[in-house]
Parts: C-alpha cells; sequence; structure tokens
C-alpha cells in the first residue's frame, strides 16, 4: 500500500494537536500514512499545495472560508456553512468537508444530550458550523455577539448584540469565541454573563486544554462545564474517517486518538 500524505493548514499551526492525534490513528490501525503541520500564511497557495503534496488535509484558522471558495466540490453540512475544514483528493478534484458541527454535536450529546435551547457567544466561523448543525437538530438557538458587523453572515439565526440583549434561561452558553486564549478576558460583559450562567444548565467552551476565564466563570455558579477537547476529538475522528473513505470504525479510531489528550 503506498504511504499517504496528509496535513494541516493554518496560520498559526505549531499549536495544532492534529498531528498527534492523526499520528496515533496511523499508528494504531498499521496504516502507511505521515501526518505533517502546513504553515500557510498566503490562502491562495492552498489548492496548489494540496494537490501537489498531500492526499487530504485539515483547514484551521483562518483559512475555511479559502478552503470552501477553492474546492472543487463541497459536500454535505459544508455547503451551508460555507467553511471547510477537511479536504480530500479524488483524481483531479479538490473535495471538501466540514466535520467541525459534527464534532460539536457529538462533544455536546457525549455529555449534555437533553439540551432544548442554546446561547452562542461569537460570531466567527465556529460560531457558524455550530449554529447550523444545532439548528439542524431541532435546537431553539440565539446568538449573541459583541458587534452587529460580524453577525451579518448570520441573520438567518436569531441574533443580537450586547446592547440590545436582555439575559434569559437557556440550556446550555456555548462560547465559540476567542477571549481567554491569551488572557483573561471574559467573551462578554460580566453583567451580561452572570445573570445568563445564574439561569443556565450547562457551560461549553470551544477552546480546548486550558481553563478558559469562561470556564471559571461556570465553575463559580457551579455549573457543569467543559472545554472543547471533546469536539476537536471528533472532528478529527470525522475528518479521519474520510481520508479512507469512512472504511474504520469511529471508536477504534477514537480509542487511538484519545491517546493525544492523555
Amino acid at each position: 500500500m503506498p504511504t499517504k500524505h496528509f496535513t494541516i493548514f493554518g496560520d498559526p499551526v505549531e499549536h495544532s494537536l492534529s498531528p498527534t492525534m492523526h499520528g496515533y490513528a496511523i499508528e494504531g490501525l498499521g496504516l502507511q500514512a505521515d501526518y505533517t503541520k502546513t504553515h500557510l500564511t498566503e490562502a491562495c497557495q492552498m489548492r496548489a499545495q494540496f494537490m501537489a503534496h498531500f492526499d487530504g488535509a485539515n483547514v484551521t484558522v483562518p483559512h475555511k472560508e479559502a478552503a470552501y471558495a477553492q474546492a472543487d466540490e463541497v459536500r454535505g453540512i459544508a455547503q451551508e456553512i460555507k467553511a471547510v475544514n477537511t479536504l480530500i483528493k479524488e483524481g483531479e478534484n479538490m473535495i471538501g468537508y466540514n466535520t467541525d458541527a459534527e464534532g460539536f454535536w457529538l462533544s455536546m450529546q457525549r455529555d449534555f444530550p437533553d439540551v432544548k435551547s442554546a446561547l452562542i457567544l461569537g460570531a466567527g466561523g465556529t460560531a457558524k458550523a455550530i449554529a447550523h448543525i444545532l439548528t439542524q437538530k431541532g435546537i431553539d438557538l440565539t446568538i449573541l455577539n459583541r458587534s452587529a458587523q460580524r453577525l451579518e453572515q448570520l441573520k438567518a439565526f436569531e441574533c443580537y448584540t450586547w446592547e440590545n440583549f436582555t439575559p434569559k434561561a437557556y440550556d446550555i452558553i456555548i462560547n465559540t469565541t476567542s477571549a481567554g486564549l491569551e488572557d483573561a478576558t471574559p467573551p462578554a460583559p460580566l453583567e451580561i454573563l452572570n445573570p445568563l450562567l445564574d439561569q443556565t444548565r450547562y457551560a461549553h467552551d470551544v477552546i480546548y486544554n486550558r481553563q478558559t476565564p469562561f470556564l471559571k466563570l461556570a465553575k463559580t455558579h457551579d455549573l457543569p462545564a467543559k472545554d472543547g477537547a471533546d469536539m476537536l476529538l471528533f472532528q478529527g475522528v470525522l475528518a479521519f474517517n474520510l481520508f479512507y473513505q469512512n472504511r474504520f470504525d469511529p471508536a477504534e479510531i477514537e480509542r487511538y486518538m484519545r491517546k493525544a489528550f492523555d
């Protein structure tokens, strides 16, 4: 069997756990493949690099919309989200998928399966993916963002800015912003967050492997809370199986990939 070559495109990409996750799956399943990091500063170079060197790839910030635009064909929920995080080579074509959305859904269902309503903090690509999957699954959804400009791409959903939002009860609050990634900034003013957390049942942050200000605040309200590690894991499992035409048992891939978090 010829060696397959996979990568992750991003800027930055040094921090990515994807090569470790995929490496464990490749080794555990006895496959001939390698998985590298490609620091891509110019998104316009993605398709040429992919077609020249790789059989499959993952795409992280800020290139998911560019991957959507450059794909020869986009399949599944990525058509609605208009963002691609997984690329597959089929002949001379670059095919785009989005596994972020389903990855989040699997993560939420693992610990919070009884959610009926959700508030998303933020209006970027991750918020868009989560909004589409939650709506598809019948969850009553609201989006809250600092500015109105970013909400333009989410007009299909119920959206508010900090200025025109009134806190109320939701089953879950999901932070999709980068607040807390580099500092102690919360994702919204405390005068909004504290009343929200008093009325919610669960908290979920998409940032992984760190206690963000949002998660710390959720704990002061005695809320069950989780970070984005499971979302990262499950989107990786789905992407890996797409690399191999869905021929593996997802539970087996998950078992190997989970070692990256130990």
